[in-house]
């Protein structure tokens, strides 16, 4: 059978009984997994002799950690802003991975002092090794969100920051998480009803660039339906992406009433409600919520009902009753403005010697507006949030409370999948290697922000704080996560808390939201890579090790580019004094700043407590924490509906929270085409589905991306921008979606409403 050739038999024929495959070390074992989309896409099978953290293994994925990790950061800074994902280096270490195992030598190289030896060429590349180059690889295309603190300090506030300081904090941002990772491994790793969808668009794309299959007469092998959905997809890209990017979002109604603000403002898909939009472009189905393939179709129904009660319901009678002096401002936008209906100026109300809020001038000059739908994303924000402790703890606390005395009494048996025993064959990773993580990164943490001078304005008790916010929260976004595909962050909620604890204090703010917020999001990132290996049947150090070193190396990384970028390039992220055209804009970190302004130098009190305008919105956290409650008891009052069960409220309440920067006509094809392949495909060709759907997926997204990068360093990066022609601007042509309505209220390029 050798590397490249796995039993793939249906589950209804494959063995019912684990027996050794003697002549190449495989075993198989009966596929009992409890979720169907994992029978389907997953083998039950594994080689325990194959070698998998090797020489190649480090090599190539700590040389495209390091490149994906400067490429991401250097050209993160620019205007068009350019992100290659793992999916790249996932396809292109297959045949280097090759390459080098044809032409290393096949000899052992001993490491001197440690009488340690390794073999330079253990054999034929293989599935596992080329798993874990991808984990390693994805180390430094995720990004270090710390970083984004070191920019705002020194490009924006024009401070000085202790470099010491800036590298301990991308370390310690991206590390902390790992160390509580381990206490969940028992119910979010080996439980199998946390299957992780997203992971098996991974597995299907490991499995068609690994496995032999012979061709049946009038179909293709997966390879073949990988390559062919590839080279469509990137030769199709260059239309949307380059030639005619107007068919990424056509808007009917706009197009047909080009004079009405209102009629605008329901047709458009970028700014409006989208009705009669939709987008010929995979980027506008999957760029801002990830690919719907991927997504189970629960969990799209849900997200989609809760879309269509925000977007057609709620947003309308907000706006047209004028909530909130909503008809001021636009329907959808992101930023904020003064009572004159202007951007808010925020260097207005900054004392720019004691660096903090200067109360009286920001008293005389304005309170800050949002548009109503910014409203309603934040109290939806909100409500989310302890919606997702309470449907946990309804749906899924006994189940995780059953599983915390199993590990606790180690007489009680164990129920196992058939991936979970195959794992078995391998050492797990010590717990003691968690709890030490934890010890060297906690205090290292706290020395971070209280040492140097207090820079970061965080106090010790901060960090402990932060640290238990995202420890509590761990579960039940994990648990969320694992079983939908979709992610609640903790950004909203840490800002609140450390806005109030300590106001005016704009990076206290942004590093507690940072070590509170991304330590969850690590910690569910290196769970969803352990889920990876368990499915993969990768030992589970060799994923701790790869894991461990990716992430030093990218935050190492990450530090080194911005560092060098913000001494070299004069007035980075400055476009007033930056010469015309240079392209070093900084537009993430731009919003990341008015983050900072608006949540730690203003405050939550003055925006959601008295002293501010929005203040009804804290009812969404109760909303949120009470609404779980009675559809779980209708669930069990009729057991016999089984659609009941499937209502999730967390999913309802954050239907729409990606509105913005996501789009109406973003959520309006991507309900449409996961509906239709995971609703309808999966229930009438369920064989197809198994075999292509989460193939094509990957193939779709991998085409985007190796277009993506050729049109960006072939084109943009010399400033080629698009055909000059009607179809050659990525807008839908709602020129006065944006417009307000209210009578009096001037806006330029708008219709005075009087």
């Amino acid at each position: 059978m050798g590397d490249f050739s796995v039993v793939d038999l249906p589950p209804s024929i494959r063995p019912t009984e684990c027996h050794l495959k003697d002549k190449d070390g495989w075993i198989v074992e009966t596929n009992d997994h409890p979720i169907e989309q994992v029978q389907l896409t997953v083998d039950p099978t594994d080689n325990p002799n194959l070698p998998v953290l090797t020489f190649r293994t480090w090599l190539i994925g700590a040389t495209s950690c390091v490149m994906l990790a400067f490429a991401n950061k250097f050209f993160g800074y620019r205007t068009n802003q350019l992100g290659i994902g793992p999916v790249c280096v996932q396809i292109v270490s297959l045949p280097v991975g090759r390459f080098l195992a044809a032409t290393l030598p096949n000899r052992d190289v001993k490491v001197p002092f440690l009488g340690w030896s390794f073999s330079l060429n253990p054999g034929p590349f293989n599935m596992k090794e080329h798993c874990l180059i991808t984990i390693f690889a994805n180390s430094g295309a995720g990004g270090v969100y710390s970083i984004h603190i070191v920019t705002i300090v020194r490009a924006f506030y024009h401070r000085k920051i202790n470099p010491a300081v800036a590298f301990l904090l991308a370390q310690t941002t991206q590390l902390l998480g790992y160390g509580w990772a381990g206490l969940y491994r028992k119910y979010l790793v080996e439980s199998p009803y946390m299957w992780w969808p997203s992971n098996l668009v991974q597995v299907s794309l490991f499995k068609a660039l690994h496995q032999k299959e012979k061709r049946k007469k009038g179909h293709l092998t997966r390879f073949q339906f990988f390559v062919a959905v590839f080279v469509f997809s990137f030769a199709y890209y260059a239309i949307p992406g380059f030639l005619f990017p107007a068919i990424s979002s056509v808007s009917v109604l706009c197009l047909v009433f080009k004079d009405s603000v209102t009629i605008q403002q329901i047709g458009s898909g970028m700014k409006g409600l989208g009705v009669g939009s939709f987008g010929l472009d995979w980027s506008t189905v999957a760029g801002f919520l990830g690919s719907p393939l991927g997504t189970p179709a629960s969990a799209i129904f849900n997200i989609m009902a809760g879309y269509f009660v925000v977007i057609y319901v709620m947003l309308p009678i907000s706006y047209w009753t004028n909530i909130y002096n909503a008809k001021s401002f636009p329907l959808i936008s992101s930023h904020v403005f003064d009572s004159s209906a202007h951007p808010y100026n925020t260097t207005r109300i900054i004392d720019s010697k004691t660096f903090t809020l200067n109360v009286e001038e920001q008293e005389s000059y304005s309170k800050i507006n949002m548009s109503i739908m910014f409203a309603l994303t934040y109290g939806l924000g909100f409500a989310t949030l302890t919606s997702s402790i309470m449907h946990v703890a309804l749906h899924d606390g006994k189940d995780i409370w059953k599983s915390w005395r199993q590990v606790k009494d180690t007489t009680k048996e164990k129920t196992e999948d058939v991936h979970t025993r195959l794992m078995r064959n391998y050492e797990s990773v010590p717990q003691w290697w968690f709890y030490v993580l934890l010890v060297l990164v906690i205090p290292l943490s706290i020395f971070t922000c209280v040492g140097f001078g207090g820079q970061l304005q965080l106090p010790w008790w901060g960090i402990l704080l932060a640290c238990a916010m995202a420890l509590f929260f761990t579960l039940p976004i994990g648990v969320i996560t694992a079983t939908t595909n979709q992610q609640p962050g903790l950004n909203i909620i840490t800002e609140y808390i450390i806005g109030l604890m300590l106001p005016g204090k704009p990076l206290a703010n942004v590093t507690f939201k940072t070590y509170g917020y991304i330590s969850m999001t690590q910690a569910l990132t290196f769970l969803s890579d352990f889920n990876l290996g368990h499915y993969m049947k990768v030992p589970p150090k060799s994923m701790f090790i790869s894991q461990l070193a990716g992430t030093v190396i990218a935050a190492t990384v990450y530090f080194g580019t911005a560092w060098f970028l913000l001494d070299s390039v004069e007035n980075i992220c400055n476009p007033d004094k930056l010469p015309n055209g240079s392209p070093w804009t900084c537009p993430g970190d731009d919003v990341f700043y008015n983050a900072s302004i608006i949540w730690g130098l203003v405050g939550p009190l003055r925006m959601f407590g008295k002293l501010g305008l929005y203040s009804a919105l804290n009812y969404f956290f109760l909303l949120g924490f009470l609404l779980p409650i009675p559809f779980w008891w209708i669930a069990r009052v009729f057991p016999d509906k089984a659609w009941l069960r499937h209502i999730h409220i967390p999913l309802i309440l954050g239907g729409a929270g990606g509105i913005p920067p996501a789009h109406t006509v973003n959520y309006l094809t991507w309900g449409a085409v996961g509906i239709f392949f995971n609703y309808y495909i999966y229930n009438k060709y369920k064989e197809w589905w198994a075999r292509h759907t989460y193939v094509m997926s990957a193939a779709l997204d991998a085409g985007i991306a190796f277009m993506g990068v050729l049109v960006f360093f072939a084109l943009q990066y010399y400033d080629i921008s698009g055909i000059d022609w009607w179809g050659g601007n990525a807008t839908d042509f709602c020129t006065l979606a944006s417009c307000p309505t209210a009578p009096g209220v001037v806006t330029k390029g708008c219709p005075v409403n009087h």
